[in-house]
C-alpha cells in the first residue's frame, strides 16, 4: 500500500486582505519575481499548517538572498524611471489585465513618490493635475467645515483616486491625506496625454480598467443617495 501524499501547495495572504491559492511552488516562485509576494508577505503552506513569511519557506530563500544566483535561466532586466518595478503595478487592482510588458512601458509614464504621515497630497479647490495610484499606506479623503472633519473615503494598497484630473482640470472635490507614511505613484494628466499619443494601444486598456472602477462608485453612491432619501421621507411621513 502506498504512502498518501502530502499536499504542498500555497494560499498567500493579499495586500487587499484577502487569501490567494492554492497555488503550486512553481507559481509561487513566479509571484516572487514579478513582485506580487514580497519578504514579508504571510504565506500558508499545506505541507506543515503553519502560516510564515515568504521569506522564511526553505524553497523560495534563494529568491530573497542578496546577491544569491537565480535558480532558473535569467530574464532581461529593463530599469524603470524613478525606481519603479514593473512588477510592482500588480498591486493596483486597475492594472491587474495588462501583461509584462504593458506593465514595463506603463512605468515610463508614472512617477514614484513617498508620502509622510499627516501629509496632503491633494488639497480641497486647488485645480487636479494627476491622478494617484496606491502601493502602500492608507491615505483618507476629507472635507473641512468650521474647523470639522468628514472622512469621504479611505484608500489602501491597490487603489486609486483623482482620476478626473487626467480628463480636466477641475478644483478638487476634497483633501487627501496620509495616514501613514505611504508610497503612491503619480500619473500626472500631461504624462496621461503622452500615453495617449504614444502608446494608445496601452492607454485603451488602462482607461476601460478606470471607467469600470468608476462606474462602480458611481453606483455605489447612488445606492447610498437612496439609502438615504427613502430614510428621509420615512422620518418626514
Amino acid at each position: 500500500m502506498s504512502e498518501p501524499q502530502i499536499a504542498n501547495d500555497f494560499i498567500i495572504w493579499g495586500i487587499d486582505n484577502a487569501p490567494y491559492g492554492p497555488v503550486e511552488l512553481p507559481v509561487l516562485a513566479d509571484w516572487v519575481k514579478d513582485e506580487r509576494v514580497l519578504r514579508e508577505t504571510w504565506v500558508f503552506a499545506s505541507r506543515n499548517g503553519i502560516w510564515q513569511h515568504a521569506s522564511d519557506i526553505p524553497e523560495l530563500e534563494p529568491f530573497f538572498a542578496r546577491g544569491a544566483a537565480e535558480p532558473t535561466a535569467p530574464r532581461p532586466v529593463r530599469i524603470a524611471p524613478a525606481g519603479i518595478k514593473a512588477g510592482s503595478l500588480r498591486r493596483i487592482k486597475i492594472l491587474a489585465g495588462l501583461n509584462d510588458a504593458q506593465l514595463e512601458r506603463l512605468t515610463q509614464f508614472l512617477e514614484l513618490q513617498a508620502v509622510t504621515q499627516w501629509s496632503v497630497i491633494v488639497k480641497q479647490g486647488e485645480p487636479g493635475e494627476a491622478m494617484f495610484l496606491i502601493l502602500e499606506g492608507e491615505l483618507r479623503a476629507r472635507t473641512m467645515s468650521g474647523g470639522k472633519e468628514t472622512i469621504l473615503a479611505t484608500f489602501g494598497p491597490g487603489d486609486f483616486f483623482g482620476e478626473m484630473s487626467l480628463f480636466d482640470h477641475g478644483p478638487r472635490s476634497a483633501d487627501v491625506v496620509a495616514n501613514v507614511d505611504s508610497t503612491v505613484l503619480k500619473f500626472s494628466s500631461t504624462a496621461f496625454n503622452r500615453l495617449v499619443q504614444e502608446a494608445p494601444d496601452l492607454a485603451a486598456p488602462f482607461l476601460q480598467a478606470t471607467a469600470r472602477t468608476m462606474a462602480a462608485r458611481i453606483r455605489a453612491d447612488n445606492k447610498r443617495l437612496d439609502r438615504i432619501t427613502q430614510q428621509f421621507r420615512a422620518s418626514g411621513s
